[in-house]
């Protein structure tokens, strides 16, 4: 093959016997922002786009080595889809290329999710926007119990992945206990369980064994790490040098300027701990969220957030962007820059929670990558991967219920069941556990008869 061009195409047809050509910066680039764009639908659906552009169609990675970086990511707290986009991005271009593809994998969804906060705040309460809210509702419920499925079904491969699973749930919805705490216990479970039942811990964590090939890889299973993915002392330090650096700065200046109490430094350091403290990916990380924006600080309602995550559900990128509408609807209405300036208070907080919110994710993968690089087929490595994401089905699952609640009984218990949401939330449920549709298509539907609903029939 004499370019990188021909390999793609050669790839997508099947069959080749070659590793693709080495891939350029900018080919790299081109994909990154193709992604950024297309990647609707959650993190299930963006990993599985990443995983059919560079492992199925492309072959720069081999499927061992792209679990192997997921799992890895599953690990981490925060958005293991953009983390993973960075993972692969360094990789293959170093520093520079990680950076890259982290970026443009936020960046679209930013742009978005910004102009569909502000239409939010300001035209919400048009009857139109509330019938297509009113549809969407059930239809997020369902997403998350589809999510709950989805991960369950690749991760609960026997008894012991259940009750990790079922003693999680229990855990976070009955017991309150914090999330760190979850996901701390079951990596032991899981380091334990490698040692000691080595066959109940190697199904691959919450996406599967590599089972398939398909052909050589640019980045196969058996290919060194790259120079600039060794480990090396001096290379972990600067990474964390430079990135405490970079949250320093925006911090202090925050504090300096507005003060400790303000409520964009608070912004700042809740969703730095969100980043830290929170496992498992998107649907891990908002419970936290909710938690903290609505039960403590009060930023927003409970119906505001789970209209947020619609948002975020209908926009690219990674669905922990619906950081982005809590802070925009936050700042907007405290109106923090005064009332002349509510758009310019919602775009500052926007920015603001997605620098802290992400910043972490850059920092764990450049500084954590060459270790990873090293542990392909450790079982004491992987066998606490496993454990996690089994213990994350199980915390995804009491974010189903807290939906479930407040769409089938807005005004809590006391008031009236809406039958009509929980018809449409089985529905969308059924369509996507069973028919396999895709979520925007699922949405979409759920919004059109939200709509009829409130705005044709009486």
């Amino acid at each position: 093959m004499s370019t990188s061009t021909n390999a793609i195409d050669s790839n997508e047809i099947g069959g080749e016997s070659e590793a693709p050509s080495q891939v350029t910066f900018i080919q790299a680039l081109k994909l990154w922002f193709k992604l950024g764009f297309l990647g609707f639908g959650g993190p299930a659906a963006q990993i599985s786009l990443m995983h059919r552009e560079l492992v199925e169609q492309r072959r720069w990675i081999s499927e061992r080595r792209f679990l192997h970086a997921l799992n890895y990511c599953m690990l981490l707290p925060g958005p293991e889809a953009q983390q993973l986009a960075t993972y692969m991005g360094w990789l293959m271009h170093k520093t520079k290329g990680g950076v890259a593809a982290g970026v443009l994998f936020v960046l679209p969804g930013l742009m978005f999710l910004i102009t569909l906060s502000w239409l939010y705040i300001a035209y919400g309460h048009v009857p139109l926007i509330a019938g297509l809210f009113y549809g969407i509702k059930p239809a997020i419920t369902a997403v998350v119990v589809h999510a709950v499925h989805r991960i369950g079904s690749r991760a609960l491969k026997n008894s012991w992945m259940w009750a990790i699973a079922g003693a999680s749930f229990v855990a976070i919805f009955a017991l309150n206990v914090p999330f760190p705490v979850i996901v701390l216990t079951a990596a032991v479970i899981g380091y334990l369980g490698g040692r000691y039942v080595p066959e109940k811990f190697t199904v691959g964590g919450g996406h599967g064994a590599a089972k398939k090939s398909y052909g050589p890889a640019l980045i196969d299973d058996n290919t060194p790490p790259p120079e600039h993915a060794r480990f090396r002392w001096s290379g972990l330090l600067k990474i964390v040098a430079v990135g405490a650096v970079l949250w320093v700065v925006p911090m202090a200046f925050l504090t300096l300027q507005f003060g400790w109490s303000h409520l964009l430094t608070q912004m700042g350091w809740f969703f730095t701990k969100a980043a830290l403290l929170t496992f498992g990916g998107a649907y891990a990380v908002l419970p936290y969220i909710y938690q903290g924006a609505i039960g403590h600080y009060n930023w927003l309602t409970p119906t505001q957030m789970i209209d947020g995550l619609a948002l975020g559900e209908a926009n690219p990128g990674p669905l922990i962007m619906v950081v982005a509408f809590v802070g925009f609807v936050g700042a907007y209405v405290q109106s923090v820059f005064g009332a002349d300036l509510k758009f310019v208070a919602g775009v500052t907080a926007a920015v603001l929670v997605t620098w802290f919110t992400f910043l972490p994710s850059f920092i764990f993968i450049l500084a954590g990558g060459p270790l990873v690089e090293s542990t392909h087929g450790n079982l004491k490595f992987t066998a606490p991967l496993t454990g996690i994401t089994a213990a994350v089905v199980g915390v995804i699952l009491n974010l189903a219920v807290f939906f479930a609640y407040h769409v089938l009984w807005p005004q809590g218990f006391k008031g009236s069941f809406d039958w009509i949401a929980a018809m449409m939330a089985v529905i969308a449920a059924i369509a996507l556990v069973r028919y396999k549709r895709n979520v925007i298509q699922v949405i979409g539907v759920s919004a059109l008869v939200g709509l009829l609903l409130k705005t044709v029939l009486p």
